[in-house]
């Protein structure tokens, strides 16, 4: 990678973003309003809750919730973003273990990874993670349970929405319930290429 930068450096700018047509972008109607104001948005938590249990993921819209949880799966060493501990330090007893510096050498022995998310899309159940965001890719990627703490400013009802409010980062990636396969026997298989749980946490 460090190659790749280099070669990068030089350049006055990247390459520009690929046109794309909105309209062209059909997706069943998404609730965008409340039903006491048409005009006023929604909240689009509880459809992102419901589409995340759909791709079996599960929402947290607490931290105590999210505790609880991991208590009952006996998940009690994990990683969490530097930046997002100190909110959450005091919702973990003393019985968990969690690090803020993600060892590459130690990988098995994080069972959960919390860390922020670039947004949400509410109709597909979808979380997205970024580089700028995530201040470990490992931490999202290795541990069995990976929450994405999400802030309801940056849950978007669709995918054209989502499209349209892309950050300027090179690497994006939507992860819509856990990575699944059927390579072998046509047997599906869940957790085999990443964490076998994906959930979002809302962020007060």
């Amino acid at each position: 990678l460090s190659r790749v930068r280099s070669a990068l450096a030089p350049l006055p700018q990247r390459a520009a973003l690929p046109d794309w047509e909105a309209e062209l972008i059909r997706l069943r109607t998404t609730r965008t309003t409340t039903a006491a104001d048409a005009s006023a948005p929604a909240d689009l938590w509880p459809l992102l809750t419901e589409r995340l249990r759909a791709v079996n993921g599960l929402a947290f819209s607490t931290l105590a919730d999210l505790v609880a949880y991991l208590v009952e799966q006996n998940c009690l060493h994990g990683y969490c973003d530097p930046t997002l501990y100190p909110k959450v330090r005091d919702a973990f007893p003393s019985t968990f273990t969690v690090e803020t510096t993600f060892d590459r050498a130690r990988h098995d022995d994080y069972k959960f990874g919390l860390t922020l998310a670039a947004g949400a899309i509410a109709e597909t159940g979808t979380l997205i993670l970024s580089d700028n965001t995530s201040s470990s890719r490992l931490g999202a990627l290795a541990p069995w349970v990976h929450i994405a703490a999400i802030s309801l400013a940056d849950i978007h009802p669709d995918i054209s929405a989502a499209i349209a409010a892309f950050p300027k980062d090179p690497n994006l990636i939507w992860v819509t319930g856990p990575p699944k396969t059927a390579d072998v026997e046509g047997i599906l298989i869940e957790g085999v290429h990443g964490p076998g749980l994906q959930a979002a946490l809302l962020l007060a």
